[in-house]
């Protein structure tokens, strides 16, 4: 289903009631249908939301761009068209920069107050993301390749995934849009929030695979629980970057602990 917010159309995947609604979101260069095994589980008891993000999945190119705020309010405009009620946000890599954003409230837009916890999964920190000069021009110059495309999934994953997985996560890296491409190495991960996490009050819950080579599980006690006064770090071990593939069942059930806590 595709839903106009802030004049772009962007897709959502849904499935699932009860209370509180978890809304999912992804990874940079991944779509929405990463949650579908952790959503599977946990749609007998949630309602449960996974956004494909501007510029990925089947949503469209953000009309408005791609600043985190930007995003940040896009997606609080999008919980609040679909009647959420109280929420769980859930932000993969690059959107839990986004989730930060949306719990702390941006310039033109307040925390929505029916938000009531963030999970955040290996996210990316409130300050700039300590991506290496030259994987970052690794990264622009491999656009829609599909050799490095194949290497990049090789480099976020460390538990064996099938061969249909595979083939997924290769088919949402290659179509996002080089808008959101771009921008998210040029800028959104450069982006300073950090001054506006100390507005965050509700619990945030964050796990980070103990085989991350994208973003190392250093990296959270070092950029980003300083900056979170209400925020607990676990850790899976022998899981890499992409939790929701790799490991579903495992991630499925920290999210039901976490919310029912």
């Amino acid at each position: 289903m595709r839903i106009l917010i802030n004049e772009t159309n962007l897709n959502i995947h849904e499935t699932g009631s009860g209370s509180p609604t978890l809304v999912f979101m992804h990874y940079f260069g991944g779509s929405g249908l990463e949650w579908q095994s952790v959503m599977n589980q946990l749609s007998d008891r949630y309602r449960c939301i996974a956004i494909d993000l501007p510029g990925h999945g089947d949503s469209d190119e953000s009309v408005p761009g791609y600043a985190v705020d930007t995003v940040a309010e896009m997606v609080a405009a999008l919980a609040e068209t679909l009647q959420t009620g109280p929420f769980v946000l859930i932000g993969h890599s690059m959107s839990g920069k986004i989730a930060m954003a949306v719990a702390a409230g941006t310039p033109d837009r307040p925390a929505p107050p029916n938000l009531k916890a963030l999970v955040l999964v290996s996210p990316s920190p409130p300050v700039p993301e300590p991506i290496p000069d030259t994987e970052r021009e690794k990264l622009l110059n491999g656009y829609g390749s599909l050799p490095e495309a194949r290497k990049r999934l090789k480099n976020i994953t460390a538990k064996p995934i099938s061969d249909s997985v595979q083939n997924q996560i290769v088919a949402d890296d290659l179509r996002t849009a080089r808008s959101a491409w771009d921008a998210w190495l040029l800028h959104g991960s450069r982006e300073t929030i950090s001054e506006r996490m100390a507005d965050i009050t509700i619990p945030i819950h964050i796990i980070v695979g103990s085989d991350d080579r994208a973003l190392p599980p250093d990296v959270q006690p070092k950029l980003v629980l300083p900056y979170l006064r209400t925020a607990t770090l676990d850790l899976l071990n022998g899981a890499g970057h992409l939790l929701p593939w790799e490991v579903p069942d495992e991630l499925a059930a920290f999210i039901a602990k976490k919310v029912t806590a």
